[in-house]
């Protein structure tokens, strides 16, 4: 199977209200859905479906690819699940890599800046490990991942939009 047929879960932000229509979009696509909770909709597909997503979606405001979530409420359980994830699988040696947006709700991590700073220190220390070195240089392609918690939950995505879709 190439890398292209890989599948995973890919999740569009939209504003509140929205969740209907962007769901009708996504199924007139063809997309299988997920899941939908309240300013997003989650649905399965390959690397084609993240390039027509970022096309056709008129309601969604970006397109992001799951990369993880967990359950996180102390500041070292952040970093330790952020650690853990295979961050190699999205970011190469050379890549530019930030955590563009945190965005929380009713949990006990609240702090952009604390969460931003902290995301980025594990990832930094997960990929260390993988590609064996201490400095990245960042000269690569950019890869701005968002957060989001809700109630303790934490969904990171891998930003594929760039400016915002409505732009």
């Amino acid at each position: 199977m190439s890398d292209n047929m890989k599948t995973f879960e890919i999740i569009a932000p939209c504003h509140f209200g929205m969740e209907s229509v962007l769901k009708n979009e996504i199924s007139d696509l063809g997309y299988d859905i997920t899941e939908v909770q309240d300013g997003r909709v989650t649905f399965l597909g390959d690397f084609d479906a993240v390039c027509r997503a970022n096309v056709f979606l008129r309601t969604a405001e970006r397109v992001l690819i799951k990369a993880g979530s967990f359950h996180a409420e102390t500041f070292d359980e952040l970093f330790e699940c952020t650690r853990a994830i295979d961050w190699s699988q999205w970011i190469p040696k050379d890549g530019k890599f930030w955590v563009a947006k945190a965005a929380s709700v009713k949990s006990k991590l609240f702090s952009p800046t604390d969460i931003q700073k902290i995301m980025k220190k594990a990832m930094v220390r997960s990929l260390e490990e993988v590609y064996g070195i201490s400095r990245f240089e960042e000269t690569g392609a950019s890869f701005p991942m968002r957060v989001f918690f809700l109630k303790d939950e934490v969904t990171i995505g891998l930003d594929t939009t760039g400016d915002s879709l409505h732009k």
